[in-house]
């Protein structure tokens, strides 16, 4: 999703593909709940406060937020990753049973639970 908003070429066309088939219900789609506040401080110096909101308001009406809770950060503490970031995002993979995560960075995931694909690879999947 930063991606898209910061609008990263190359990057930005298949996150922004991926999101599209989201939105179109192809999918279902879940954000870990610690990412949206990673993801404003990220966008709001470069659209602005109102720009960084809004982008997550449209972004909810078609992924969710992952259930997370203290059960979900003690299990994130006992993954096998280099980055608790990424373990956190493991974490709110298992607990909205996802079969895959949509990262750019999926080699610091070899170690995940829930395999983790580029986004690319994610539509390929969904049929795109």
């Amino acid at each position: 999703m930063i991606d898209v908003a910061l609008d990263r070429r190359p990057f930005s066309d298949s996150a922004g593909h991926l999101l599209d088939a989201l939105q179109k219900r192809r999918g279902e789609g879940y954000v870990a709940w610690h990412s949206i506040s990673n993801f404003y401080y990220m966008a709001a110096p470069k659209k602005g406060t109102p720009g960084a909101k809004d982008f997550i308001r449209d972004l909810l009406r078609f992924v969710n937020v992952s259930p997370a809770g203290t059960k979900d950060v003690l299990y994130a503490i006992h993954l096998a990753m280099a980055d608790f970031e990424d373990a956190l995002q493991c974490a709110a993979a298992v607990a909205c049973h996802a079969d895959v995560i949509a990262t750019r960075n999926f080699r610091d995931y070899r170690n995940s639970p829930v395999p983790a694909r580029g986004p690319q690879a994610v539509l390929n999947a969904l049929g795109d």
